[in-house]
């Protein structure tokens, strides 16, 4: 971590962090206001994070992160443009979804370039496994959204195939999904782009019922 990053850990994580309670979270509580709020998930340095939020400054961003420097990093992109709408919790993902968040309280959960961990023998430390995602599902409002991209192409399959195995959720698309016009590009996903990598967009909505 650089000594700018701990210097923001420190002085701006009591303002826009959350402690890794068991209870869940009064959102409206949490962001002064009754706005939608959308998760993000593993937002890593934050720059996609805060380019969404400087975006939309009528919804508001839960990140969930446990590296400490992207923590860090973030923290001075929320200073540097003075968001309001972000929120960041340092603790991981499975244990906020389960103890943290409400049932059906989220308008959208983004999970952007997770680990594909590509050893076969690793595949079950992948993020987006059955169980989590049903978990997911359940948190998003009537409408809510999930969208997930990522770079490796047979796990955005196995994704693909769990996603569409989960009965809460339904595809906006016939398998991938175009890129949605709120996620921008990063450095690194231009660079991948540049060397001929493709990126898979999935967006699957709560289905009724």
């Amino acid at each position: 971590m650089s000594p700018a990053q701990q210097r923001a850990c420190d002085s701006l994580y009591p303002r826009y962090g959350i402690a890794g309670q068991d209870a869940p979270l009064d959102f409206a509580e949490l962001f002064g206001n009754r706005a939608n709020v959308v998760l993000e998930i593993g937002f890593g340095m934050g720059e996609t994070t805060a380019a969404i939020a400087a975006a939309h400054p009528e919804t508001n961003f839960l990140g969930v992160e446990m590296h400490w420097p992207g923590v860090g990093a973030l923290l001075r992109r929320i200073e540097s443009a003075r968001l309001a709408n972000v929120r960041l919790v340092r603790r991981d993902a499975v244990e906020v979804v389960a103890q943290q968040v409400p049932r059906a309280s989220l308008a959208g959960i983004h999970v952007y370039f997770p680990d594909p961990w590509p050893k076969k023998r690793h595949h079950k430390r992948r993020l987006l496994q059955p169980a989590f995602v049903h978990a997911l599902a359940e948190r998003l409002a009537p409408g809510g959204y999930l969208h997930v991209a990522t770079d490796w192409e047979p796990y955005a399959e196995a994704i693909l195939a769990t996603l569409s195995a989960e009965p809460l959720l339904a595809n906006t698309a016939t398998g991938f999904a175009p890129r949605p016009s709120w996620r921008p590009l990063t450095k690194f996903e231009q660079r991948g782009l540049g060397l001929g990598h493709r990126v898979f967009d999935l967006l699957f909505t709560r289905a009724p019922g």
